[in-house]
């Protein structure tokens, strides 16, 4: 059985950055910065940022959009987007 991950996209200090969640481990999760805050990464983009640090989507998987608030309570505070896709490792990776 192949093991998956959840990848998630958001913007940190000001730029766009991909990352693939770790859990059970303290090492660091492989991470991609974009470089930028817009426009939004695209799809192709994305595909590639994830195959660089090893990664792809799981057949039929697609990239799903939340948006949170800081403050739940404030409905005027800013919203933050976050991305989140399932993967899997990438069979043509080496290890």
């Amino acid at each position: 059985m192949v093991q998956t991950f959840t990848a998630q996209m958001s913007v940190f200090r000001g730029r766009w950055r991909l990352y693939v969640v770790l859990l059970n481990t303290t090492a660091p999760w492989p991470e991609h910065g974009f470089d930028r805050a817009v426009p939004v990464p695209t799809f192709t983009e994305r595909a590639e940022a994830l195959s660089v640090l090893g990664f792809e989507p799981v057949p039929d998987a697609e990239w799903e959009w939340t948006e949170y608030s800081a403050d739940p309570d404030d409905p005027a505070s800013a919203v933050t987007l976050l991305a989140a896709i399932r993967v899997r490792s990438w069979t043509g990776a080496g290890a």
